[in-house]
């Protein structure tokens, strides 16, 4: 690293108190997304350790072309692009808005640099006002506060993942604070059964917010069940590891196996010998702490393993109604759990709730619920054009923004993806 690094958690700028919520929301998430880089220097913001990561200056880019397409372009009359080249470099996977750099080269793109990045962000904040309080712009700018706050933990998540690869073991921030309370014995959230309604509804107050893929609500059928009060921890991943878990086929889903055979995996990712890897650095690795990085493959095992199973998507959301992580919820309150409230270095530290320290694997897989219809246009290639092989996540993590989960949410990953800040909790039936 070439920049000192912060002692304390970097502090975001407060929003004034003449902002609607929506301007403030806008401008706090606009805030951490740059707060979170100021420990990086230039080329630790280009860097891209593998196709399925970005660097954390592409990242910081590709919200600002969103804010500056789908809002200054299409709703500001004569709005000329900061960069007129730029649309190319950092455009995602929108079909609808033309041609784009490959995804596996944006670590290539040593141009523009962080500062000038850093700079069409305030052009753009700047540009983006007049439209914080225009009604007709409001759906659009939830969801690109919605989106940017995606990016934020995926950012997060990419540079852990690329200075794992640097021998020196780098840190971003100190370490978060001290070693976790033992999880104890594993309580039960136990379900009668029966018709529950599932997804959201749409009409919730009027600050709510939903992505398209959360709906439309509707109605399923559950047998008795019962999900664990508590998530899996890396001292009950350790047994698993000690008893073979990795090394006995009738564990593994047959996909999962040849994984496992292919490379060679025998721990989640960042582990070594006594530590894991961290936005700290190599660290102690503690045994009371929820485990993470794992995927699909190695959750179904463990749960096999433990003579349990993966909930589904709608066992999970049927305890965790009333109970969700909503942008009312703040770090004190009962069920918000562990997430991100400031650019500090992240990490699980467990608890009874629900939402926070891991997204949780749920045996479902990413599927368009019934009547579901993409939204018109361009934002409608955002979910949709995706549910073909992933698994839904539940919850949130130490990494996803506070505020930005539900019970509705629907995560979703490819079974054999470990970088994110994935765990699990088991299900059993009744």
């Amino acid at each position: 690293m070439t920049r000192s690094m912060p002692t304390e958690a970097s502090s975001i700028p407060a929003a004034s108190s003449e902002e609607t919520p929506l301007a403030q929301s806008f401008t706090a998430t606009r805030a951490l997304s740059e707060a979170l880089v100021e420990p990086l220097s230039d080329a630790d913001a280009t860097i891209q350790s593998m196709e399925d990561a970005s660097p954390a200056k592409w990242h910081l880019a590709h919200t600002t072309w969103f804010w500056e397409t789908f809002l200054l372009r299409d709703h500001v009359p004569g709005y000329e692009r900061y960069d007129a080249d730029w649309p190319f470099l950092f455009n995602s996977y929108y079909e609808a808005e033309g041609a784009r750099i490959a995804r596996f080269s944006r670590g290539l793109l040593s141009r523009p640099t962080l500062g000038e990045v850093l700079d069409w962000r305030a052009a753009v904040n700047e540009a983006m006002e007049p439209l914080l309080s225009d009604p007709a712009c409001k759906d659009l700018i939830r969801l690109g506060i919605a989106h940017e706050q995606q990016h934020i933990e995926l950012l997060l998540t990419d540079i852990k993942h690329a200075l794992w690869h640097n021998p020196l073991g780098p840190a971003m921030w100190d370490a978060a604070p001290g070693p976790s309370a033992p999880a104890g014995e594993q309580g039960w959230h136990e379900h009668p059964g029966g018709i529950a309604l599932v997804g959201h509804d749409g009409s919730a107050p009027d600050e709510a917010f939903a992505f398209d893929n959360e709906g439309p609500r509707h109605r399923v059928l559950l047998e008795p069940f019962a999900l664990a009060d508590r998530l899996v921890t890396n001292g009950e991943w350790a047994e698993f590891i000690a008893d073979g878990g990795y090394d006995t086929a009738s564990l593994w889903l047959s996909d999962g196996w040849a994984w496992a055979g292919e490379t060679g995996a025998r721990a989640p990712l960042y582990w070594r010998e006594g530590e894991a890897f961290t936005h700290a650095g190599w660290q102690k690795r503690d045994p009371h702490a929820p485990v993470t990085h794992i995927n699909y493959f190695e959750a179904d095992a463990f749960a096999s393993w433990a003579g349990m199973r993966l909930p589904t998507e709608f066992e999970w959301e049927a305890i965790a109604r009333g109970q969700d992580g909503s942008a009312s919820a703040t770090a004190h309150d009962a069920c918000a759990g562990n997430q991100l409230d400031d650019a500090a270095a992240p990490a699980p530290r467990g608890g009874k709730e629900l939402f926070g320290d891991c997204w949780q694997f749920t045996r479902s897989a990413y599927l368009p619920y019934p009547r579901f219809r993409p939204a018109a246009g361009a934002v409608g290639e955002y979910n949709g054009k995706f549910m073909s092989g992933q698994f839904v996540l539940k919850g949130a993590s130490c990494a996803t923004v506070r505020g930005h989960s539900r019970a509705s949410y629907r995560n979703f990953f490819y079974p054999h993806q470990q970088w994110q800040f994935t765990g699990l909790r088991l299900a059993r039936d009744l």
